[in-house]
């Protein structure tokens, strides 16, 4: 039996699918309740990753644990060490932890000091793990969906600025290799996508795909840190500005780990937007 945290979200969703689909039992984590008609051989749990107890009845049994952080959990909350205690506690032999580029390439970054405290503890913890560091998601595209829908216009900073923005959907395959697979232990797998493509490139590709023109009006750095600091810390606004602005080399360079694990390219930009275009309809 595997446990996914952050099931309902757009790795864990995928992830969850893909493991019952591999005929594992899994237990489904989310705050949310379950939902009406959940897949066979997958039960839901309702817990939060962030709080230690809660999560101890749904690591009861299982062997394997996929750990996702999300929201305020990225920047703030109990230690890590309670968490992976629990795990231990219960027995799992197998950690598959989703970090970030960001915490190899900028290890003195404020915004991604709490990743860092987690694969610490994953390290620490004399468990077999796997250290999940994915670039910037293509997903974050949806953030555009509603003024692409109303407006047909996406507004957004530093346009021209190119990253390997990766498909969450990869980012899931990958960990069901890691948790189900022998071969993986010990081991940090950078996730970016085939192709370096900026927001405006971006913006290109979702007006294609809808057949319509997508006008893209680039915002200042002040004006896209008044607007993302009303939904992140503060310190995070800053690291992920800072990253999507002025990305260091090794930020955009295209990693071979999806490839290398799931024997096929990544998939591109394009092929997600294909994939979700009724978000953008």
């Amino acid at each position: 039996m595997i446990t996914v945290t952050g099931a309902t979200g757009n790795i864990g969703r995928t992830l969850v699918e893909l493991l019952a689909e591999a005929g594992e039992e899994v237990v489904a984590v989310s705050r949310r309740p379950q939902p009406a008609h959940p897949a066979a051989g997958v039960r839901w749990a309702q817990a939060d990753v962030g709080d230690a107890p809660s999560m101890r009845p749904a690591l009861e049994g299982t062997r394997a644990l996929f750990i996702l952080l999300s929201g305020e959990l990225n920047s703030r909350g109990e230690s890590p060490d309670a968490l992976i205690g629990a795990a231990t506690d219960a027995g799992i032999e197998r950690i598959v932890l989703v970090s970030s580029q960001v915490s190899a390439t900028r290890p003195e970054a404020l915004s991604h000091a709490r990743l860092r405290e987690f694969e610490a503890a994953v390290r620490a913890s004399g468990v077999e793990f796997t250290i999940l560091r994915p670039g910037g998601f293509a997903s974050n595209a949806f953030a555009w969906a509603e003024t692409v829908r109303t407006k047909r216009t996406i507004f957004a900073p530093f346009g021209d600025v190119a990253l390997p923005v990766i498909d969450p959907a990869d980012i899931a395959a990958v960990a069901a290799a890691a948790l189900r697979d022998d071969g993986h232990a010990g081991r940090a797998y950078e996730l970016t996508g085939p192709e370096l493509i900026s927001p405006r490139r971006q913006a290109v590709a979702i007006s294609e795909a809808l057949g319509e023109e997508v006008t893209f009006v680039e915002l200042s750095r002040e004006d896209a840190h008044l607007h993302m600091k009303q939904f992140m810390p503060e310190e995070v606004v800053t690291g992920t500005l800072d990253v999507l602005g002025v990305p260091l080399p090794a930020e955009q360079k295209i990693s071979p780990d999806v490839k290398a694990v799931l024997h096929r390219p990544a998939g591109s930009f394009g092929e997600w937007v294909a994939r979700n275009l009724p978000a953008f309809r």
